[in-house]
């Protein structure tokens, strides 16, 4: 396969005179379950295999993929590829670029104790249904249950013409668990994530039963919950809820093909956005974590990227295009979901460092306001305003965790949000889940809890 992919990258160069040619091939098995209620609603695995091609002739990109791997079909492909290339160069006004970038040759490997191509699909429809029993039979309130359930394993392969051939394994285990449930008039909502890039054993370091109970107690626990009250007050987020917003009030303002396209950080680098209690990173090489692998999509290796130090922007994340233009170092988060589409910048596992708080100081100076711990939801905008919605929050009553609330929100500007935050814990979580920017990619996000002294919380007058 190397030789065929070598002689597809040098007859984009000597034919079509490309400046840069890049391949990546994956060979991929895949299962996708859906459970509701118990029944099976779809079940599928099988292969996935094809290839893409991306060239850059006279500063513009051209891009096409194949299911086909032979020969004779990339051959073609990657003449398409560089046509269009040559059709949008005479269009452009700014030449892209590409910022200088080492060559790598090298094999990464993945060893799972539970390799779920090995596991049967019968069996992966036991664990998901056992999940869903468990949920279904914790109380007759629960009234629903639907399961998603998803799993990658196989190898991509990655070759340039600048020397680099990459092979990395691929595996990802993912389940998303929603329920409701009912009392009167009164409707609760539950969800939780499960993911790992280890193996299906992370059904067995959490059993589907724990998975099953947790998720159905938080939805009881919401039906006696009243709505808090709407206004402006402290609040502390708790870890699941400090990486939601991380994600996607701040981590997409720092993708830099978004903070070119306009985001509140575009003229805010080495100035000063947050409390000096706020620190951000986005990391792709967390041993384990959701979002990490050991290169990206353009071969360039992962690394731990600041991108807010004591409150100042010290960095974006990058590939080599928008690296180039910002004159920055290369960060390694392009990121491209299979080999249909070509990679973008997306963040990996994203999180605020954590400080030296305990959880009880974080709330001890707490007249009145809320501890919110889990989230069901959360949307962002360029302009920096975003809003998160909340399905596990808690009143904080003279310091003390009082009554639960339910369908609450947090909502506002995000840079005077993080200003407003004036103490970090020092526990630390991260938590699994997809991400979607035109295309679907699996992160992290996370970190401590964390105290804000005003946040415009969304409840009853």
């Amino acid at each position: 396969m190397e030789d065929t992919i070598a002689k597809v990258v040098n007859a984009a160069v000597d034919k079509f005179a490309a400046d840069y040619v890049e391949v990546r091939v994956q060979k991929l098995f895949k299962t996708m379950l859906t459970i509701k209620e118990e029944r099976v609603e779809a079940a599928k695995e099988g292969i996935e295999n094809g290839a893409a091609l991306r060239v850059l002739v006279n500063g513009a990109w051209g891009f096409a993929s194949s299911y086909s791997l032979d020969a004779e079909v990339l051959m073609d492909v990657v003449s398409e590829a560089c046509k269009m290339a040559k059709a949008a160069s005479q269009k452009i006004k700014n030449p892209i670029k590409l910022i200088e970038s080492k060559a790598f040759e090298d094999r990464v490997f993945v060893k799972p104790k539970k390799d779920p191509s090995k596991i049967s699909i019968e069996d992966k429809i036991r664990t998901a249904s056992t999940i869903a029993e468990t949920v279904l039979e914790y109380d007759q309130r629960v009234k629903s249950c639907t399961i998603d359930y998803l799993d990658i394993v196989g190898t991509s392969y990655f070759l340039n013409n600048e020397g680099s051939f990459i092979g990395q394994d691929k595996l990802y285990v993912w389940s998303r668990i929603l329920a409701t449930a009912k009392e009167g008039e009164v409707f609760a909502f539950s969800r939780e994530e499960v993911g790992s890039t280890s193996g299906f054993e992370v059904f067995d370091i959490e059993a589907p039963e724990i998975i099953g109970e947790r998720v159905a107690k938080r939805a009881i626990k919401q039906l006696k919950a009243k709505a808090p009250k709407g206004g402006t007050f402290p609040v502390v987020l708790g870890p699941n809820v400090v990486g939601v917003f991380i994600h996607e009030a701040f981590g997409h303002l720092a993708e830099a093909d978004l903070t070119m396209s306009g985001s509140v950080l575009m003229n805010k680098l080495r100035k000063k956005v947050a409390s000096e209690a706020v620190t951000i990173y986005d990391d792709g090489t967390i041993e384990g974590a959701f979002g990490s692998f050991k290169y990206d999509d353009e071969g360039v290796p992962a690394q731990k990227t600041q991108l807010v130090k004591g409150g100042f922007v010290v960095g974006l994340m990058h590939n080599r295009e928008t690296a180039q233009k910002f004159n920055a170092k290369l960060t390694g988060n392009a990121r491209a979901e299979d080999f249909r589409v070509e990679p973008i910048v997306r963040m990996r596992n994203t999180f605020l460092a954590p400080k030296d708080q305990s959880f009880e100081e974080l709330i001890e100076g707490v007249k009145f306001g809320y501890y919110f711990k889990s989230f069901r939801g959360g949307q962002a905008n360029l302009d920096g305003t975003f809003q998160v919605g909340i399905q596990e929050g808690y009143e904080i009553v003279k310091g003390e965790i009082g009554e639960p609330v339910r369908n609450a929100s947090i909502s506002g500007n995000t840079l005077e949000t993080l200003y407003k935050v004036d103490a970090v814990g020092k526990d630390f979580e991260l938590w699994p889940g997809r991400c979607g920017k035109g295309q679907t990619a699996f992160v992290c996000d996370g970190g401590p809890h964390i105290r804000v002294k005003g946040v415009l919380v969304g409840g009853s007058a």
